[in-house]
């Protein structure tokens, strides 16, 4: 293989070469627990998009007919979707409604999907509302004030003391960056435990007028769900978190996000973004993992985020990865769609449910998002 680099590779080194990490890890070493993930749980709501429903629907919707019908019937096809799950029936979704409407409809499903995980997700960790110490709420596709945290523990009956960090504009990447939090919080007050909720429900930024391409991919790609994670610095069986970075791409502002209109949130989507990760993630991950003291054949468990299935493929092949170690992350996507911040959290929880670990074995996670930017975490199983 050539040793030559682009500027561009070149300029991600720098950056990356001239990182301090305050952080010393040793191969093949179990850190002693500062951040150990406890407890997760997901939620989808009661109604089922599938992709029969879509390609049905999608040339009525949008008033599209021959070749174009023909273009986005074979995105369908190709989108390694079968289905996914929304707060309304499909023939609700659709009809146009005022912003304000709207936005009171995500104030009572994010409530209600939130609630769902955050006490699913105590209960797997033998833990009640007074025992966390910090509670984070991430989300992009609403927004409510007081922020859906403060429902929550009002609701639940959390401490009046614990504290709260709403996120809302990371998007896809947010179930990372929230993880990463934690991280960092326990790290500072090892002896407390964080709960980190993520609610996503992008079908309320439907727009059945917009017919650019960015919301045509947006109505195949993106389904409603949460999930909910505990982290703790006490004694508990699970994953730890090690260590976690960003990375902000240049000139990435207009890659991906939200434009908010009288109508509601129409989706900002750059055909570009496959290729942006494609080009990025491979010095990303083995810098990441070069200054923990590892390399990609140290890892065991990938989670990454599935935002579409060239963006998965891309992944999967710019790491060296076969299909049996992104497996779970294709399922998620089958099953559920991208959804946004939550996908990431969903993929960690079926790697807790599904696989037995050995004990030190590393799990890499990955999210990107709005920004545009990459989130990064280094798991290991006790």
């Amino acid at each position: 293989m050539s040793s030559t680099r682009t500027p561009k590779s070149l300029a991600l080194e720098e950056v990356l070469a001239n990182r301090q990490d305050p952080h010393t890890k040793i191969k093949n070493k179990i850190v002693p627990a500062v951040a150990t993930i406890a407890g997760s749980a997901t939620a989808v709501p009661p109604y089922v998009l599938s992709r029969e429903i879509v390609k049905n629907r999608i040339g009525e919707v949008f008033s599209l007919d021959g070749s174009k019908l023909d273009a986005i019937r074979e995105v369908i096809d190709n989108s390694a979707i079968d289905q996914r799950y929304s707060v309304f029936p499909a023939d609700y979704t659709i009809e146009p409604r005022p912003l304000s409407r709207i936005n009171a409809e995500y104030q009572e499903k994010s409530v209600e999907l939130g609630l769902q995980v955050a006490e699913r997700a105590l209960a797997q960790a033998g833990m009640t509302p007074t025992d966390v110490d910090l509670l984070i709420t991430v989300s992009c596709t609403g927004v409510m004030i007081p922020s859906l945290d403060a429902h929550i523990a009002t609701i639940m009956g959390f401490r009046p003391d614990v504290r709260r960090l709403p996120i809302t504009e990371l998007g896809c990447a947010a179930g990372a960056a929230g993880l990463a939090r934690t991280w960092e919080y326990l790290t500072a007050f090892p002896d407390r435990t964080a709960l980190l909720i993520s609610v996503e429900i992008p079908t309320l930024t439907f727009q059945r007028k917009d017919f650019s391409q960015a919301n045509l991919i947006s109505a195949v790609l993106f389904g409603d769900g949460a999930a909910g994670v505990v982290v703790t610095g006490r004694e508990a069986p699970g994953p730890r978190i090690l260590a976690s970075e960003c990375f902000l791409f240049p000139n990435s502002l207009g890659a991906m996000g939200f434009d908010l209109r009288d109508s509601g949130f129409h989706i900002v989507l750059s055909k570009d973004v496959p290729e942006l990760i494609r080009d990025r993630v491979k010095d990303l991950a083995e810098g990441f993992l070069a200054r923990q003291g590892l390399r990609r054949e140290d890892i065991s468990a990938f989670l990454l985020h599935p935002g579409g299935q060239k963006l998965l493929s891309f992944m999967q092949a710019e790491l060296g990865l076969d299909r049996s170690d992104t497996e779970i992350s294709w399922d998620i996507l089958r099953r559920y769609g991208n959804l946004s911040s939550a996908s990431v959290l969903f993929i960690l929880n079926e790697w807790l449910v599904q696989r037995e670990m050995p004990s030190g074995s590393y799990g890499l996670l990955m999210a990107f998002g709005p920004g545009f930017t990459a989130e990064m975490l280094l798991l290991q199983w006790p």
